[in-house]
């Protein structure tokens, strides 16, 4: 089955957003390490497949990965070098996420840098309530944000957890909030059995008005799996990295290895357990299906080795970040990263540890910036007003990574001549014929002079962004959908929450 429908023009919000688009990455690499080093890393995480192994739950992944040559002892499976290398032959270094509007499909892979919004916290904050535990109206608040900030490619997780439905179906509400609210690109939160995973494939496939082989060639989701550090594949993770590949949807393996408390305490130590941690689930989702877009996930951190709370935005977490992107370089495939931080408010520490990992993800030239934008708290809490911050910083990225004009009208001879020496160029025909268009302008920063800011409120930028997101949230209105595929959605959920619930 095939619906189609005419995009309609996104309506004006009044703010200086970029338009919707994808972001390239003209910059070199950073190299952080030499080839050699990387090869290091490659060799120890084979020792480690070969000599430790890892601990896998499931029963399904210990089958398939046996029959691909794995020896498995109990729940302890092994990789024999030569099978890692093997299946690392022909993974694709490229794919498209299709979204419900074919206007916001993004690419994944090359110098391609897509923003998705935040996914996980339990918890809720603004400057007008607090922290909380967030709610269904939070999470679909958070939805529509994320479908009004052009800046966000991808919907990144439905914001939080809607904590006052029952757990056993709450994913099924947020996936309907992220295909009726939102014509983006997604990614599910919480796929961790295997049922849900089959659940979010079957919405996909109704919110595209696809059929199963539609979806295996026109992928519609983004899938996320964390291992369960250190060396261990549960059997919800393992299983869902399976269902994602039998359908053809992408799935990125992304460890959670913070040093010190679920990897060794040095840089390099958590790089080769989260290496070896990610090979295992790339071999696992090509011995579900071979030729799967089964890509590279990054999450190494540390811990404050005074407390053992998990740090973020820290000189080490950047110097993974690099680090992982040479090492997905390496086997040809995309990666995904995060912006974090583990400020517990939207302050100046929620500032530079979000400005330290996006600067790092540019440099290593992450493919997929997962949590870009709302994050808070080391992941426990999303937050409206840190949405609208990160949106003005990911727009500055994206300008900064802009091409420059260097065309000869672009050049200003004849401006320069115009003004001549001492004079100035407020009035020259060269830039009066772009002075709305000449330069960035922010959504968020007041580039006012102090008396002009004072006399307006004083405001901060929180206080700013306060009144920025709610702004939206008034002025947002709903991306057409076909009402038969909308009314399908909602009859896909009922019926699964009664199966769910009996």
């Amino acid at each position: 089955m095939s619906r189609r429908r005419t995009p309609r023009k996104p309506r004006d919000t009044g703010l200086a957003q970029r338009p919707f688009g994808e972001v390239r990455n003209p910059l070199r690499p950073t190299e952080l390490i030499s080839a050699d080093q990387i090869e290091t890393i490659h060799q120890a995480s084979l020792r480690v497949l070969r000599d430790i192994g890892l601990k896998v739950d499931s029963a399904v992944a210990r089958q398939l990965l046996a029959r691909a040559g794995a020896d498995v002892d109990g729940d302890r499976v092994r990789f024999d070098p030569a099978i890692v290398e093997e299946m690392l032959i022909g993974l694709p270094s490229e794919f498209t996420i299709h979204a419900r509007n074919p206007e916001k499909s993004v690419t994944v892979g090359g110098n391609s840098l897509t923003f998705a919004t935040v996914c996980g916290p339990s918890f809720v904050s603004d400057l007008d309530r607090g922290r909380r535990a967030g709610t269904l109206e939070d999470m679909r608040n958070f939805v529509k944000l994320s479908a009004s900030l052009n800046i966000f490619h991808h919907e990144g997780g439905a914001g939080c957890e809607p904590l006052e439905l029952p757990p056993e179906t709450r994913h099924l509400d947020m996936m309907l909030a992220q295909t009726t609210l939102c014509d983006k690109g997604w990614q599910p939160c919480w796929m961790n059995t295997a049922e849900r995973a089959r659940d979010c494939i079957e919405m996909a496939k109704i919110a595209l008005g696809t059929d199963e082989d539609g979806l295996r060639m026109r992928p519609g989701i983004l899938g996320g799996v964390n291992t369960n550090s250190p060396l261990l594949f549960d059997d919800g993770q393992a299983e869902a990295v399976i269902e994602f590949a039998r359908a053809g949807q992408p799935v990125h393996i992304t460890p959670f290895t913070l040093a010190g408390a679920m990897s060794p305490a040095t840089v390099g130590g958590s790089l080769v357990q989260q290496n070896a941690e990610a090979l295992a689930g790339i071999v696992l989702g090509q011995a579900a299906s071979r030729g799967a877009p089964v890509f590279y996930g990054h999450f190494t951190s540390n811990v404050d080795m005074k407390t053992g709370s998990p740090a973020f935005g820290t000189p080490e977490y950047a110097q993974s970040v690099i680090i992982s992107g040479q090492m997905a370089r390496r086997y040809g495939i995309p990666i995904r990263s995060s912006n974090t931080t583990a400020a517990a408010c939207v302050d100046a520490q929620a500032t530079y540890e979000s400005d330290m990992s996006i600067n790092a993800c540019v440099q290593g030239h992450i493919n997929v910036m997962m949590h870009a934008g709302g994050w808070l708290e080391g992941g426990l809490t999303c937050s409206f007003e840190k949405l609208i911050l990160d949106a003005e910083l990911l727009q500055m990225q994206a300008a900064f990574l802009d091409p420059i004009d260097l065309s000869e009208d672009a050049l200003g001879l004849d401006a320069m001549a115009e003004a001549g020496p001492g004079g100035h160029f407020f009035g020259t025909a060269h830039t009066l014929a772009r002075y709305e268009t000449a330069f960035y302008s922010p959504i968020l920063s007041d580039w006012r002079n102090f008396e002009t800011w004072q006399e307006d409120g004083a405001r901060t930028a929180t206080q700013r962004a306060n009144i920025i997101w709610k702004q939206l949230l008034r002025d947002y209105e709903k991306p057409p959908i076909d009402p038969a595929i909308e009314e399908e959605l909602g009859a896909y959920v009922a019926r699964r929450k009664e199966e769910i619930c009996g």
